[in-house]
């Protein structure tokens, strides 16, 4: 194979991996950029101007849907492989990947009924192309796109606006600028009214990208003749016109095959007085070997472009591929060990939001700064320690027996009511906590983009996690609980030996002597209980600031410090006990994930494959 045809076919299967792999027409962008980059050749022409019968002579066989009015309703993406010599001929569709067709007689009705499956049976159109692949040795390296034929009117059963239907899903294919537009004009009418000139004329005004086909040289009437369109006098473009004759009705129902009717156009072109002189340049052979020429010179200009997009592409892919992780080794092993990594990165953004790494692990701090000092202050201290209150408390302590000097069993149950109350916003705090580290867990497996192949590990994980954290919590609350128990179980006794020491203060012993004397008398007066009030209050308060610090203490120790150090302990020993069995089922994956690989892989290998072909043509350059 020539250095010229390795390029074609190069760009023709890079074109076809596009369209196997699903980006051609609305798929990934890279990939749609890539297609849009390669060159290809669409031809255009109005109905019954000879379309069918060139594509037709190009491939060699016989295999498009013929009849009146619009036959072609849908794009034909049609994709010429040049095989070996002697090989067999043999097509494929894209929407019937493992089926190879010898009789081209099927691959006809295969377009038909393609055709009718999306647009119905009523000459609706569609945009949705049909991709169609042929391996011949009788072809070159080509890709062809039949769109439909231009038309003026719509026929019955036709929308009005299908004229300017066509139109646009023609323009869509024509305005890209790698596209090679075959505008087919009919001989036996005049190219000023053409449909597929004026198309080219807009889309493409220097004519660099036209050729220009005449088809239907040998229905001219006598006497008369085409050559100065085909010399260029009547419409000028840069590339040569190329006259074509096709097959004749009367051949197409005697069945005369593309041989022989290349043949009888080889000889009509040899024979004739009119065009004898070009018959170098003429005939459906020439036109697909000038194509041919042209894509050829077309890729060479656009490699270096087209190297640089794959190489572009090639570089994300295998980000990409890093991202989604490569494929799970199949050993129990390996498995293990990969599981044990995924928890470690689990563990690893999990203390970056405790640590301040992350966004979260602040929120701890605002338990212990904001909403434990306001729970607090909210305690109901001032209807505890009302009069009423510490005149009951005080008489039921006293029982039969009123107290001599100082009401101690008095104060020992108004102090130990009093602090029963710090439980309520210890637990809080505990819960408090407990709701961030949680949340903290939800937060580091979404972030964990390794985990996102796992659904299984993932929800594993979480369940640990969220156990762990329960374990932590119980454990919270008996330690927070166990300090306000602690300041019920022995109160501090320099606070109230410093009471009546006050009073000493105040004066001499006979003026502390009377003082006492004084309270002996008062001691059911609501001046009495006034002060047993305050005195309580304030060694209240005295333990609720040591509570303030160490009830964070204890919460950071028992939940934070241990999700910190330990969160995921447990679950490394039962990890440790599965079977290689049940260490798979945890990495089964999830199968959006398992599909994107695999079209990444497949992307990736095409990618490289066409960049080391290209090389390999650049330098036999």
């Amino acid at each position: 194979m020539t250095t010229m045809e390795s390029l074609i076919g190069l760009v023709n299967r890079i074109q076809r991996a596009c369209t196997v792999l699903g980006d051609y027409g609305g798929g990934d962008d890279t990939f749609s950029s890539l297609w849009e980059a390669l060159p290809s050749v669409a031809v255009v022409g109005g109905q019954s101007s000879g379309k069918s019968s060139v594509l037709e002579s190009i491939v060699g066989r016989d295999f498009l849907p013929r009849g009146s009015g619009i036959v072609t309703r849908r794009p034909l993406v049609l994709q010429l492989h040049k095989t070996e010599e002697g090989s067999q001929e043999y097509a494929e569709f894209l929407h019937l990947p493992s089926r190879k067709f010898t009789d081209f007689s099927l691959v006809r009705q295969e377009i038909q009924d393609e055709t009718d499956r999306v647009t119905g049976k009523n000459k609706q159109i569609s945009p949705i192309p049909i991709h169609l692949s042929i391996y011949s040795p009788n072809v070159v390296n080509l890709t062809l796109i039949d769109l439909p034929g231009l038309t003026k009117v719509a026929v019955e059963g036709q929308p009005e606006s299908v004229v300017q239907d066509i139109e646009m899903m023609v323009r869509s294919y024509v305005e890209k600028p790698n596209c090679v537009i075959l505008a087919i004009s009919p001989a036996n009418q005049d190219i000023a009214t053409s449909d597929a000139i004026k198309l080219s004329r807009d889309v493409d005004p220097t004519g660099e990208r036209t050729f220009g086909v005449l088809t239907k040289l040998d229905l001219m009437d006598k006497g008369t003749n085409a050559l100065d369109v085909l010399e260029g006098r009547s419409y000028r473009l840069q590339h040569p016109w190329v006259g074509i004759v096709n097959r004749s009705q009367a051949d197409i129902n005697k069945n005369l095959d593309m041989i022989a009717a290349r043949r009888k156009e080889r000889e009509y072109f040899a024979t004739s007085p009119d065009y004898g002189h070009l018959v170098s340049k003429m005939g459906s052979e020439y036109l697909a070997k000038l194509l041919s020429q042209h894509l050829e010179s077309v890729i060479r200009a656009r490699i270096p472009s087209i190297t640089s997009l794959i190489n572009k592409s090639i570089d994300e892919l295998e980000s990409e591929m890093d991202h989604l992780g490569r494929p799970i080794a199949s050993d129990a092993g390996a498995q293990l060990y990969t599981i044990l990594e995924l928890c470690r990165a689990f563990d690893r953004i999990f203390k970056e939001h405790l640590d301040g790494g992350r966004p979260g692990g602040d929120r701890i701090y605002n338990v212990f700064d904001n909403q434990l000092p306001a729970a607090l202050r909210k305690l109901p201290f001032d209807r505890h320690l009302s009069i009423q209150n510490v005149r009951r408390v005080v008489s039921q302590a006293d029982g039969y027996q009123p107290h001599l000097i100082a009401p101690e069993q008095g104060y020992r149950r108004l102090i130990e009511g009093s602090l029963n109350y710090f439980r309520g916003p210890a637990e809080a705090s505990v819960d408090a906590v407990h709701f961030v580290l949680k949340e903290l867990v939800r937060k580091s497996i979404a972030e964990t983009q390794e985990l996102k192949r796992f659904p299984s590990v993932q929800a594993e994980i979480a369940a640990a996690a969220n156990e762990a954290l329960e374990r932590f919590r119980e454990e919270s609350k008996k330690c927070t609980i166990r300090l306000v128990d602690m300041e019920a179980s022995y109160l501090t006794v320099d606070f109230f030996r410093k009471l009546p020491q006050e009073i000493e203060k105040t004066g001499n012993v006979n003026t502390a002597a009377a003082a006492t004397a004084a309270s002996i008398e008062d001691r059911y007066s609501e001046g009495h209980f006034r002060r047993i009030a305050s005195n309580v209050s304030s060694y209240i308060g005295l333990v609720g600031d040591t509570l303030r610090n160490t009830i964070p203490k204890a919460v950071v120790y028992c939940q934070v410090r241990e999700a910190k150090h330990s969160l995921l302990n447990h679950f490394y020993i039962q990890i440790g006990k599965k079977e290689g069995k049940q260490l798979s089922q945890l990495l089964d994956e999830d199968p959006a994930l398992m599909e994107r690989r695999m079209q990444c892989a497949k992307r990736l290998e095409l990618y490289k494959a066409a960049r080391d072909e290209i090389d390999s043509v650049s330098w036999a350059r």
